[in-house]
């Protein structure tokens, strides 16, 4: 039986449990990963070394490898020093993606290296190629450039218009190809303008989008982000990503599990709240359990925003099963 072709969009926390979920299950797997990441480890490899930022490309390689005899993989990979001067916050799979990028002069190829290494049966591809900062339009006429802005989580933030890639870029080949072939693509979850958004964006991505004949599943995230989506519903998300992509998407889907109460609390304090489902009409919505109730506390040394709270591997399991 042919396998499926699946495309997976966007940055690395958010997908993580959707790649992971999908390895187990008969398909081809390609993650096409935002690269306009500026935070934290990877943040400061990038300006020592002016390559794309590896963060969100390297957790899709740790998401590949199998549970068991590939553990340890993915815990190289996800490893973060805690001690050493000028190693101290630093991801392993970071640097050893940078040494790649240093040896090859290409993110593409190191990332296929590093694919050969560790052995992993699928791709992980950077949407593009060319070093891009994220540009904040916000609502007020102001502009901001670096996506570690959105991690400054202060009330009097303003509400965002819309992002772009700077400087001008092209999506890369390897993206291209991948997306040509699929027969579903996977937007989300994750970070609505940090990472969907700044995938989405790369110029040649809509065309292909909006041209394709796959299958385009919309993961609805689980809670809003003060500094990117204050007050915006379930179908504010859904209009901002079929805008992106220039079509409706296939199927929604949207979490219906509660979220325990101290948990709520801890987001309220950042004024983050659960995203409104206002989609109550709409025949697309797959509503099922995706709550993975693993609480997920980032360490003192990873300076970068994480959330708390995660869509469920083994749950997201189950709803791809049932679809292929």
């Amino acid at each position: 039986m042919t396998k499926k072709k699946i495309v997976v969009i966007g940055g690395g926390t958010g997908i993580y449990p959707v790649v992971s979920a999908l390895k187990d299950l008969p398909c081809a797997i390609s993650a096409v990963v935002a690269t306009s990441d500026s935070g934290g480890s990877t943040g400061r490899i990038r300006d020592e070394f002016g390559f794309p930022p590896v963060g969100d490309l390297r957790q899709s390689l740790a998401a590949l490898a199998q549970e068991g005899n590939q553990a340890w993989i993915r815990k190289l990979l996800l490893y973060r020093f805690q001690h050493g001067e000028g190693l101290k916050g630093h991801n392993l799979g970071n640097l050893i993606l940078t040494a790649l990028q240093d040896m090859t002069d290409s993110t593409g190829q190191a990332l296929k290296i590093a694919q050969q290494i560790f052995h992993l049966d699928g791709q992980v591809i950077p949407v593009t190629e060319t070093p891009v900062h994220l540009k904040i339009a916000y609502q007020d006429g102001t502009t901001r450039v670096g996506e570690h802005i959105l991690d400054t989580n202060l009330v009097t933030t303003p509400k965002i218009d819309h992002v772009s890639l700077t400087p001008n870029c092209k999506l890369s080949s390897a993206a291209q190809k991948a997306l040509q072939a699929a027969d579903l693509i996977m937007i989300g979850p994750g970070d609505y303008y940090a990472s969907l958004m700044a995938a989405l964006v790369t110029p040649g991505l809509k065309h292909l989008l909006s041209t394709s004949n796959a299958i385009i599943i919309y993961a609805v995230n689980l809670m809003t982000r003060n500094t990117q989506t204050r007050d915006m519903t379930a179908r504010d998300h859904v209009i901002g990503i079929e805008r992106a992509i220039g079509r409706r998407v296939s199927l929604i889907l949207l979490n219906n599990q509660p979220i325990p109460n101290d948990i709520l609390k801890v987001y309220a304090q950042e004024h983050e709240f659960p995203v409104v489902d206002d989609l109550e009409n709409d025949r697309r919505v797959l509503r099922t359990q995706l709550l993975d109730l693993t609480v997920h506390h980032a360490i003192n040394t990873d300076t970068a925003h994480r959330s708390l709270l995660r869509h469920s591997q083994a749950k997201l399991r189950k709803v791809f099963k049932d679809l292929l």
